[in-house]
């Protein structure tokens, strides 16, 4: 997780806190294994932890009743495990979890500037929604 802090919020967001995985995330992590609508992977990949990926479910509200949306909420893959399929098995595994538990709607978040996820997310059929503009 500190690699994807590092790598793409670092690098495209100077607001983000990059100390954030070494103070809060052991207890951010610990919170998502005992919710029922989280879902965290990790892939092992040949010289260990190659990627992880983590989901979640919106559950319906009064703007939009019925819809459950899974929520691509952090994904990375290491450098020298990117093109060998895994974010695809992970991306697989996570809408298969989505579907299972009822996900009628899928979201993910990336960086404008991050091309290289953009191109994997549509790929995987995902399609631009909505478009934040900040300064």
């Amino acid at each position: 997780m500190e690699a994807l802090f590092h790598e793409d919020g670092g690098r495209h967001d100077d607001r983000m806190d990059l100390a954030w995985p070494q103070r809060e995330g052991s207890a951010h992590y610990t919170t998502l294994l005992t919710d029922e609508d989280a879902l965290c992977l990790v892939a092992q990949g040949e010289h260990g932890v190659g990627g992880h990926l983590v989901g979640r479910l919106r559950r319906q509200d009064s703007l939009h009743p019925g819809a459950v949306t899974a929520v691509l909420e952090s994904m990375r893959v290491a450098v020298e495990e990117r093109r060998t399929g895994m974010g695809t098995a992970l991306v697989e595994r996570f809408d298969e979890w989505a579907k299972s538990n009822g996900a009628n709607g899928f979201e993910v978040t990336a960086y404008a500037a991050n091309t290289d996820a953009l191109a994997f997310y549509r790929r995987h059929g995902f399609r631009e929604f909505e478009v934040t503009l900040r300064r």
